[in-house]
């Protein structure tokens, strides 16, 4: 390893790691295992960390990636990222007890999209093709909704009025990719009407914020998050593109190279907003035994944020749950 010259430090971002959407959602996997027991089923993972789904997997939940892989009569929770409104209907004909774990900013979005196509809008979706946040959303107004994939989709969209043109974004982009994609659809669509307010998350907002504050003085930036985490995977885009000459995500710290470290004085560190600050804490024990035991805090916000829990868990749902098996038996 070559000699590392000068003294070694480490910026670590602040916020960084879980925002309260994901809070609440991993609360709420927890509470429904205390109060109902498990199994709990979750539709696809509550959010996008393997640490976090391993360790509720070992405390009961079981994750499906269809309504229909839940047996009759018990209880499903619905994931940070929303579902549609057909998911809903698949819970309903299959006898199940839901708990609706949507993060509000999500649901925020849905609402929008609800009200754009009541108004016969055409609603241009800025996001990632595939993301669960995205099926769920266009699932709320599929006649009114286009995908835009980035700034190279927009030559293809096509509304039917371009005064009554609309746009809505996946919460957890780049604010810079997303505010591209936006100007490039303007410059089309003069008309383009934007939301009441701007539809990337809080959490995702300064998270960028700060790794743009210390991308600049890291020659590399270490991202803690899975790579199906979109949030995650924004930040090393976003470090790069704040001056870091090296930016990676890894989920533990056992996946860092050390030849990353090559020459390195700065090290940044951050997480993305599903990732427990255990696993951050790893990282830095790993930096700090190489040498990276100066911390100086790169603080960007302050959040104070926090959601109640879904209102579900107020109500006896191995109840309900059975209630419906029942009422359905007797009507055959």
């Amino acid at each position: 390893m070559t000699a590392t010259t000068g003294p070694r430090r480490v910026l670590l971002a602040a916020p960084r790691g879980y925002c309260a959407g994901v809070d609440r959602a991993v609360i709420a996997v927890e509470k429904a295992l205390e109060q109902y027991g498990s199994p709990i089923y979750v539709r696809h993972e509550i959010v996008h960390n393997k640490y976090v789904v391993q360790t509720l997997e070992r405390k009961g939940a079981i994750f499906v990636e269809q309504t229909d892989e839940v047996p009759e009569g018990a209880i499903v929770m619905f994931s940070a990222h929303g579902v549609a409104p057909t998911v809903h209907e698949e819970a309903a004909r299959g006898k199940l007890a839901t708990i609706d774990a949507t993060c509000p900013l999500v649901t925020k979005v849905h609402k929008e999209a609800i009200r754009y196509a009541e108004e016969d809008f055409d609603i241009l979706l800025i996001g990632h093709e595939g993301h669960e946040e995205v099926i769920g959303t266009s699932g709320e107004a599929p006649d009114h909704i286009t995908l835009v994939d980035g700034p190279a989709d927009v030559d293809k969209v096509e509304v039917r009025d371009p005064d009554k043109v609309v746009w809505l974004s996946q919460t957890t982009l780049s604010v810079d990719e997303t505010m591209e994609t936006v100007d490039a659809l303007k410059t089309k669509f003069p008309g383009l009407v934007s939301p009441p307010s701007d539809d990337i998350c809080y959490a995702t907002q300064n998270r960028q914020l700060a790794v743009k504050q210390m991308g600049a003085d890291s020659e590399l930036v270490i991202v803690v998050g899975s790579r199906n985490s979109s949030n995650s995977v924004r930040l090393v885009e976003v470090a790069k593109l704040a001056g870091a000459q090296d930016a990676h995500l890894v989920d533990f710290a056992s996946e860092i190279d050390e030849a990353w470290l090559e020459g390195v004085t700065t090290v940044g560190v951050t997480s993305g907003a599903s990732v427990p600050d255990v696993l951050v804490e790893e990282v830095l024990e790993y930096l700090a035994q190489r040498g990276y035991a100066d911390v100086e805090i790169v603080k960007a916000a302050e959040e104070s944020i926090t959601f109640s829990l879904p209102k579900e868990l107020r109500r006896d749902l191995r109840a309900e749950a059975a209630a419906l098996v029942e009422g359905a038996s007797a009507e055959k």
